[in-house]
């Protein structure tokens, strides 16, 4: 991008730093990371975020008459390839037909729910589901996951890859299918997962700057989970709303933008909070409603009683719609007290939950 790195909406301060560094073209800012800006232009970590996040944003937006994957796309390329959308199956077929065959490829999904309802579970179910062999209906992928709470639990990601080994196995019906299932075993489950740390914002925005140069190199990644979202966001910017929304707008771009440009789906997982509307609180996704926009996708996971609910409350695709689930020793799955509707996805998992 031979484009001045003054022409950037920055503030003058932080300009003036970078300059005197030796950056003079948004090309010679992508050159480093995070980390190093920050180092070799004395800014704060913020800062220097702040930098890149302009640079491709403001530099995209320079692109967009170019040669860019976007600019020859036809309105008929985009529909061929909404019908040939890859899913990852949640192992609820109520919740995988409501969502026409599982969580979308290429789009980004927001799990949304009060503590304990579910929606840690849910994102280990699909760390695991993404991995099933084609020829079961899975991807046969890989998957990113940054865990932003420490609540990244191995032993159960062991006990959800056995059952969908489990479960795989005895749908096994012919020599391509027995195959598959003998080389899926919760080794090979537990290798294509790779974990993440993050311990706060800043870690989280340096990673998703940095995720797109390990993608390249390991084109089987089909999902990103990031669980959760909103925690290290709520930890730190409690006052400081202006600059918060202004980094999740770059942050969910960035995701948006890797979630079509390397075909793979983005998961968030994010918190509640309370809401005053016409005198009465009410629980709502947090991070505000800025937020809410960013998201393709997002299902509320709620307690009805003693019932666990799940509800997609915005989809360009789906209707609104509930179903019931249930968190077993086997994972995600729907509630064998309530009648569910089948999925029209054939040989899939979704229509074969009471397996397992």
């Amino acid at each position: 991008m031979q484009r001045p790195v003054s022409t950037l909406r920055l503030s003058p301060q932080v300009k003036v730093k970078v300059l005197n560094a030796g950056f003079q073209m948004l090309d010679d800012v992508l050159q480093v990371s995070a980390l190093e800006l920050s180092r070799e232009a004395g800014l704060s970590q913020e800062e220097a975020l702040e930098v890149l996040q302009a640079v491709r944003k403001e530099g995209g937006a320079d692109e967009g008459g170019g040669s860019g994957d976007g600019a020859s796309l036809t309105a008929l390329d985009l529909l061929h390839k909404e019908e040939e959308l890859n899913r990852i199956v949640t192992f609820s077929s109520g919740l995988d037909a409501a969502l026409g065959g599982g969580i979308p490829v290429g789009k980004t999904t927001e799990i949304c729910g009060a503590p304990g309802v579910g929606k840690t579970q849910l994102c280990l179910q699909l760390a695991v589901d993404v991995q099933v062999p084609p020829c079961f209906g899975g991807l046969g992928g890989q998957v990113v996951f940054i865990d932003t709470e420490g609540s990244f639990m191995v032993q159960r990601v062991v006990d959800l890859a056995a059952a969908a080994v489990r479960h795989c196995t005895l749908l096994a019906e012919d020599a391509e299918q027995r195959d598959a299932a003998s080389a899926f075993t919760v080794e090979n489950v537990l290798s294509n997962i790779f974990l993440v740390r993050c311990h706060d914002y800043v870690e989280l925005l340096a990673e998703s700057y940095l995720l797109p140069d390990f993608l390249s190199r390991n084109p089987k990644v089909r999902l990103l989970v990031i669980d959760s979202v909103a925690f290290p966001f709520r930890l730190h910017f409690d006052e400081l709303r202006a600059q918060r929304t202004r980094l999740l707008n770059g942050l969910a771009q960035q995701l948006i933008s890797m979630a079509t440009k390397h075909d793979m789906a983005v998961v968030l997982s994010n918190q509640m909070t309370t809401r005053l509307q016409g005198g009465q609180s009410q629980l709502v996704p947090a991070l505000g409603e800025s937020w809410g926009h960013a998201p393709t996708l997002r299902i509320l996971l709620r307690w009805a009683g003693s019932q666990r609910q799940a509800t997609i409350f915005k989809s360009p695709d789906n209707k609104e719609a509930t179903v019931n689930y249930q968190i077993t020793t086997d994972g995600f799955r729907d509630d064998e007290g309530t009648e569910q509707p089948q999925s029209k996805r054939p040989r899939t998992l979704a229509n074969q939950s009471a397996v397992c």
